[in-house]
């Protein structure tokens, strides 16, 4: 007898993952570093979060100004790029405008180091959060 295909493939559409991945040998699990991923969510949290993938490892930010500067306002994007914790794998673009009339505003040029330093941030709080886990277990 002919078996019946499925456009989900052979074993269907499975939205709890599979067997593998409770078990742990599975990849269907977050695709990035997690302390990466919790670090920058810590770091970033003063902001309104727009939108975060943890699958794609993109949080986004929605404008913030803050208080000392209520005519300048900023918005990020973060990018993990892969599983282990190293410089590389995370990636910040910051940008900022300034107020030039009411509900307007004019993209403005980001202070050179902010990106360095924010990146730095996460970073060092996703060792911190490394080395809380190691001390727990």
């Amino acid at each position: 007898m002919k078996k019946e295909g499925s456009v989900f493939g052979q074993d269907g559409l499975n939205i709890f993952g599979s067997e593998d991945s409770q078990k742990g040998t599975g990849g269907s699990g977050i695709g990035v570093n997690s302390f990466l991923w919790r670090a920058t969510l810590d770091t970033l949290s003063f902001m309104p979060l727009n939108s975060a993938d943890p699958f794609g490892g993109v949080i986004i930010t929605d404008w913030y100004a803050p208080a000392e500067t209520p005519n300048e306002r900023f918005k990020l994007t973060a990018y993990i790029l892969g599983t282990a914790l190293r410089s590389d794998a995370i990636k910040v673009s910051v940008f900022r405008q300034v107020n030039v009339g009411p509900n307007q505003w004019q993209d403005a040029v980001v202070e050179g180091g902010t990106v360095t330093s924010l990146e730095d941030a996460i970073l060092t709080r996703a060792r911190q959060l490394r080395i809380d886990s190691a001390n727990v277990q």
